[in-house]
């Protein structure tokens, strides 16, 4: 884990390098001081010899700037390298989740990799920090004031035999008890994550049905979880102060009993003994400090695993063995029994058995009821899933044989969930081309039924939608990213109910524009409406992930049971 982890100090790598350098000569400076402080006052001060006392004192001030300086280079190269690999840890992290399928993003909530890409990269990059700077400083410090003390006076420096034992006991019993519940904390913060993102993008239907006290108390809820999953870790991790200040008010007060009586006993000098006071206090407090670190490691322990569990997520599609020069030839598409299951289950297969042969250029549609497994039928097509067995052809080969990049820039696909992002109107039509023309956005607006509205606004096509599109309504929004898929110029389109926000005649005329504009493009319509579809080639009734049938609208209105209801209950519907 640490290994992956560390991978991610990349080029950065110098300053982390550079900050234990810096950090052991502010050590030797530190540890170096006392002992000229203590010749300084049993030698100069002591015997009233002034030249050595200001020599000494001149002497000590020099070491003191040198530790000042070193102490400020380990701190600003510390924040360097801690800075640079938590940059390096979020991009590794984004660039995985950029590879996962829809099957691996299903696996972990979109809470759960906000929370590890903030919140669990805090916590390593404070513990990084810590710990090349302080991992290194508190050993040094602590061994070189020890050998410091022991040179003094190795009787009393035996005092430290009994504390050090107590407290590395004391570290690791509460090492090990905090870790369990500082990951139960994290998976609170998930929770917590999760609530805030459904109330924020849901946040006009919280209004609308006037939910806002009942949203505020599930938050409230989730919070008060972190609270006390947080409480129940620190009240372990909070008994290392109080067992640390034990070992250094102990270790002082024994110092000062039997330093004292030494002194008195004429064994040993008031500046050893004032020495060797500085040096308890050097040792006491690298071993705080160590405590601290401890408790840092433990915290972002839970963290770490956290983040290496998504460096080791294996995306579930990959494209290792296809041929980076295959391209689809045609939008001919060819289902050759073909069953999925998102749970990779036989027993629990989403789709089932599905034979289709879709000739280039058809317009083909899609009816079937909630459930019934349309929108999974068409994401195996740009190979969003994998078909858990059969396989589908595009173009006249298995989906599996092509990079998918190249698969899918010749698949154009509006999803049911209409998604736009923070820019201009251009900025968003430019996702289905960077290098789109002015004249080809304008022309695949038109085909999409969007250009007149989008010169309705002031700015046009230079119009900032916000973050999300939340200034157009849920029609345009649809019409947009239709135009964005049609920019693509692919060889197969779909769309997953991508006009249930348009009035009728728009959307027939953008079926209108898509036959004859798109003659040469394979049309994959999923929609409620039979209205949608009856003019297209074909039409699927799926019923529970299995064609019920496969044949045109008059022929399906003759033979076909489901689609004869859905038809006469639409038309009801409308004569009422």
């Amino acid at each position: 884990m640490l290994k992956k982890l560390l991978s991610c100090v990349g080029e950065y790598k110098k300053y982390a390098i550079l900050t234990p350098i810096v950090m052991l000569g502010e050590v030797i400076m530190e540890v170096l001081i006392p002992l000229v402080m203590a010749f300084m006052v049993d030698n100069g001060i002591g015997k009233g010899d002034i030249s050595y006392t200001i020599k000494m004192g001149l002497l000590m001030a020099v070491m003191a700037i040198f530790s000042l300086a070193c102490g400020a280079l380990g701190g600003k190269f510390a924040a360097q390298a801690g800075m640079g690999f938590a940059k390096n840890v979020r991009k590794k992290l984004f660039d995985k989740v950029q590879d996962f399928s829809f099957a691996n993003v299903d696996k972990f909530s979109t809470a759960s990799l906000v929370t590890r890409l903030t919140t669990d990269v805090t916590n390593v990059q404070n513990t990084f920090m810590m710990i090349i700077r302080m991992a290194v400083r508190s050993p040094f410090m602590l061994i070189f004031a020890l050998i410091m003390a022991v040179s003094i006076n190795a009787k009393l420096a035996m005092i430290f035999l009994i504390a050090i034992p107590v407290l590395g006991i004391g570290m690791v019993v509460i090492t090990s008890t905090a870790f369990p519940r500082f990951e139960k904390m994290l998976a609170k913060y998930d929770a917590l994550n999760s609530r805030v993102q459904e109330n924020l993008i849901g946040i006009r239907v919280v209004k609308a049905f006037v939910r806002e006290k009942f949203e505020g108390e599930k938050f409230v809820a989730s919070a008060d979880d972190v609270r006390a999953a947080q409480v129940k870790a620190e009240k372990v991790v909070i008994l290392g102060q109080p067992l640390m200040q034990i070992a250094m008010y102990s270790c002082i007060v024994a110092v000062i009993y039997f330093g004292g009586n030494m002194v008195i006993g004429e064994t040993m000098l008031i500046g050893q003994l004032s020495s060797f006071i500085t040096y308890i206090t050097q040792i006491l407090m690298s071993l705080m400090m160590l405590s601290m670190i401890f408790v840092m490691t433990t915290i972002s322990m839970a963290s770490m695993h956290r983040i290496v569990e998504i460096f080791d997520e294996v995306p579930d599609i990959a494209d290792n063995n296809a041929d980076p020069a295959l391209l689809p030839e045609d939008g001919s598409i060819v289902f050759d029994n073909v069953s999925f299951s998102y749970a990779k289950d036989k027993a629990k297969l989403n789709l089932r058995n599905i034979d289709l042969n879709i000739k280039t250029g058809e317009t083909i549609g899609i009816i079937g009821g909630t459930g019934s497994a349309k929108s999974t039928l068409v994401q195996l097509i740009p190979r969003l899933y994998d078909v858990f067995d059969g396989r589908i052809l595009v173009g006249g080969h298995d989906v599996r044989d092509y990079k998918i990049d190249n698969l899918r820039n010749e698949v154009a696909m509006v999803l049911q969930k209409n998604v736009l992002f923070s820019g201009t109107i251009k900025d968003n039509l430019r996702w289905g081309n960077e290098n789109a023309t002015d004249e080809e956005i304008i022309e695949a607006c038109r085909q999409a039924q969007a250009h007149d509205f989008v010169m309705s606004f002031p700015d046009g096509y230079d119009t900032d939608l916000g973050q999300g599109g939340v200034n157009v309504s849920g029609g345009q929004k649809q019409r947009l990213c239709i135009a964005r898929a049609l920019l693509k110029k692919p060889k197969i389109v779909i769309l997953d109910d991508s006009t249930s926000a348009v009035d009728t005649a728009t959307d027939a005329k953008i079926r209108h524009a898509f036959k004859t504009e798109l003659a040469d493009t394979t049309t994959i319509i999923i929609a409620q409406r039979i209205s949608s579809v009856a003019e297209a080639d074909r039409i699927i009734v799926l019923d529970d992930g299995n064609i019920d049938a496969f044949d045109t609208h008059e022929n399906l209105l003759k033979t076909n049971e489901i689609y004869r209801e859905v038809y006469n209950s639409q038309q009801k519907g409308a004569e009422e």
